[in-house]
């Protein structure tokens, strides 16, 4: 467990300096809530922020293709800082597969919806950045030191 700690310490606090520079002026109230994980086989352990970290990670993939749609001229940000966070967590090769697979989704579930940014495209990325600064923050307040 001590060793998931310092793991989950060296990620949160990159993730989230990243997270709160990205957009400083975050007044909306996102009322977003987290959704389910597929449980792992019993012989897996987890950590007990895996579902955060789920979570984060889709964001991360949300986050991803929104700033990109709507010319933030980010680059590779946010697809680097969840290579970062996965190469930081050191995940067995399942977990890793699931963190990929969530960045993927949420990915995909904006590629799906929108094709130019809009206003609900800019406002669904305002969003998601702070509900990845607040799930960052969460997990290195309860996991961090």
């Amino acid at each position: 467990m001590l060793g998931q700690t310092c793991h989950m310490l060296r990620f949160a606090i990159p993730v989230l300096i990243v997270l709160c520079l990205a957009n400083p002026a975050l007044a909306q109230d996102a009322a977003l809530e987290d959704t389910e994980v597929t449980p792992p086989p019993a012989a897996e352990l987890l950590a007990p922020y895996d579902p955060k970290l789920m979570r984060l990670s889709e964001v991360l993939g949300s986050i991803h293709y929104l700033r990109a749609l709507c010319g933030t001229n980010e680059g590779s940000k946010w697809r680097d800082a969840m290579a970062n966070m996965v190469e930081l967590e050191e995940p067995q090769p399942k977990r890793k597969a699931r963190m990929i697979a969530r960045f993927n989704r949420g990915y995909r579930a904006f590629d799906a919806s929108y094709t130019t940014c809009t206003s609900s495209a800019r406002l669904a990325s305002q969003r998601y950045v702070e509900e990845g600064a607040q799930l960052a923050g969460q997990i290195n307040r309860r996991y961090g030191r």
